[in-house]
């Protein structure tokens, strides 16, 4: 299980994990028992501070998304991802969102965000060099 944790970005760490966790557990991604990486070993590949990933999984718990299980860590709980495309979509949006206000501040009109979207899709294997969809 990979997390992409950067630092840099406005969203504090301990957010970060819990979005993507979600993201992958509605997506079907993380399935029921599949276990994450202990908080000192999240804490220690990504020189991020051990309290940050407890406090990010007890909210995930609190949650029902993980569950700990006694001397084996946190695993995905018993639940059903998102089925429908606009339950999964509905994650998506804070992202959308940001990305919509930060085109507004840097001056992008809506063709040239669409574009770099577009090319972040294709980045990531979702849209192919043609499709202009």
């Amino acid at each position: 299980m990979d997390f992409d944790i950067d630092p840099g970005l406005p969203v504090p760490i301990y957010r970060q994990i819990v979005e993507q966790v979600r993201r992958q557990v509605a997506g079907g991604v993380w399935r029921t028992g599949d276990e994450l990486p202990s908080v000192r070993a999240l804490a220690q590949q990504h020189a991020i501070n051990p309290m940050t990933v407890s406090k990010a999984y007890g909210l995930l718990e609190a949650e029902g998304l993980l569950q700990r299980r006694r001397g084996m860590g946190m695993a995905v709980a018993d639940v059903r991802p998102a089925r429908r495309p606009a339950q999964r979509l509905a994650l998506l949006d804070p992202a959308l969102q940001a990305a919509a206000q930060q085109a507004a501040q840097l001056g992008l009109g809506a063709t040239a965000a669409l574009q770099a979207f577009k090319q972040c899709l294709r980045q990531q294997g979702l849209m192919e060099e043609d499709d202009d969809a």
